[in-house]
């Protein structure tokens, strides 16, 4: 019998939902939705100092602004309950104390000052990654009583751990390159590695598909397995995400926007955001690269995981964001830009038209607050201005006449009627166009101007006519 795929996305609540993260977590629910499986956001919040206030909502509110909605996560009531490492510290301490009872871990009394010390000494003799020194596993102390101590695995240095993962196919690390690590903390909380197998075993976990600086981690993980006897899960260590300049994507990598909340406030619509995270070291089998969630449901599968690392291309994102702003209808576009622009006083039916108007060029919601300027921004009769006018007072007086008696302001009646004029002065193109473009927005280019003469409206078309002293 077939068994039934289950995921998770593990995050810390240490910072904002990042674009990795967000990539991962996607991967996850992808993958568990095209197999019919459960996707579960688990929260691993045992690192109490490193824990942030806020940031467990931000990365539940942004998964669901991405629309990878989990199906279990925090506060879901299920026989895999809690979703919240803080919530299953029995767990955790049941199986340290297994550990310990079998002789395969045991308590670690050295201070902090003793590990710095010994870390210290390592580094001196050119060792590049120290290890614990075994102290208080080959001369375990006498007299602790109240005394404060870790638990810590018992790592033989003559093993191999040895996984097949997916993406990669067989991996194997030695022990000796790990050394006895922690399991369980001095303030009774658990490590991540630790913590990450009971869980992920008692949530039923099928595949865990992370990023690839998580491959020392499976070796511990693996090792811990073993120790318990428990079956395995099927691994997947994802590529790196790099940058234009093909280097690793990191924090502090200021050429691109880090966290999913930027780009929601920058305005990306969260459809676009999913579309393109999909293609960041995943393909399909054909070149379309537009797909709605349902569709990318369908076809999506681990054959078509990249091996190459994959570079974040944000004028691709734009791209995408664009053709998905270009498909929203006319009370959906203006419920998404509306935001942007609150503070402008403009008639509602109005600030509709300016955004139909430019839904065709945004690339990013944010940029309707420049581009509605031209509609709110005080046009100058200045001297460039009084000289187009100068040359081309006839055009102006007899387009101040016409319009002035036009009842029904009409996209196709003003286009009559400056087609009409450029006829009789002999003028078209840019002779036509360019004069009266300038006059009326003191721009070179930009929308057609028979539509920015529609959405001012016949009041403010003919104040600016009338300040022109033809």
């Amino acid at each position: 019998m077939k068994k039934e795929v289950i995921t998770r996305y593990a995050p810390s609540p240490t910072g904002k939902f990042h674009i990795g993260g967000a990539r991962t977590a996607l991967f996850n629910y992808l993958f568990a939705k095209a197999n019919n499986g459960i996707f579960i956001l688990r929260i691993e919040d045992t690192d109490i100092k490193r824990n942030q206030e806020g940031k467990e909502n931000d990365q539940i509110d942004y998964m669901f602004w991405l629309n990878v909605v989990p199906d279990l996560l925090p506060g879901s009531i299920d026989r895999r309950a809690p979703f919240k490492q803080s919530e299953r510290l029995d767990f955790y301490h049941k199986y340290a104390n297994f550990l310990l009872e079998k002789k395969l871990a045991y308590k670690c009394y050295c201070t902090e000052e003793e590990l710095k010390k010994s870390r210290e000494e390592q580094l001196k003799k050119g060792i590049t990654s120290p290890q614990y020194n075994l102290k208080c596993y080959n001369n375990p102390p006498k007299n602790v009583d109240g005394k404060s101590y870790s638990i810590r695995l018992h790592v033989p240095n003559d093993l191999n751990f040895e996984w097949e993962d997916r993406l990669r196919g067989k991996i194997s690390i030695p022990s000796s390159s790990i050394g006895d690590w922690v399991i369980l903390k001095s303030d009774k909380q658990p490590t991540y590695n630790f913590a990450n197998v009971i869980d992920d075993h008692f949530m039923g976990i099928t595949h865990v598909m992370r990023g690839e600086e998580h491959l020392t981690n499976t070796a511990k993980q693996v090792h811990l397995y073993k120790l318990f006897n428990w079956d395995i899960p099927e691994f997947i260590h994802l590529t790196i995400i790099v940058n234009s300049e093909k280097k690793k994507l990191s924090k502090r990598d200021e050429s691109v926007m880090q966290f999913v909340s930027n780009y929601k406030e920058r305005g990306y619509l969260p459809e676009a955001v999913f579309n393109f995270l999909a293609f960041l070291g995943w393909s399909s089998k054909n070149e379309k690269e537009i797909y709605s969630k349902e569709e990318l449901i369908k076809i999506f599968n681990l054959d078509g995981l990249s091996k190459a690392p994959s570079q974040f291309d944000i004028q691709k994102l734009k791209w995408i964001n664009n053709l998905y702003i270009q498909k929203l209808e006319e009370d959906s576009l203006y419920n998404f830009l509306s935001p942007f622009v609150k503070d402008i006083k403009i008639p509602e039916e109005q600030k509709k038209q300016i955004f139909n108007l430019f839904k065709s060029q945004l690339k990013e919601g944010i940029e309707i607050k420049e581009l509605i300027n031209l509609f709110t921004k005080k046009i100058l009769i200045d001297n460039s201005v009084k000289e187009i006018i100068k040359n081309n007072k006839q055009l102006f007086v007899d387009l101040f006449n016409e319009l002035n008696k036009l009842n029904n302001w009409e996209e196709n009646k003003i286009k009559e009627i400056i087609d009409k004029i450029g006829y009789k002065l002999n003028l078209k193109g840019r002779n036509l166009l360019y004069p009266l473009r300038y006059v009326f927005t003191n721009e070179d280019s930009g929308p057609p101007l028979v539509k920015i003469l529609y959405i001012f409206g016949k009041e403010k078309t003919m104040n600016i006519l009338e300040k022109i002293k033809f």
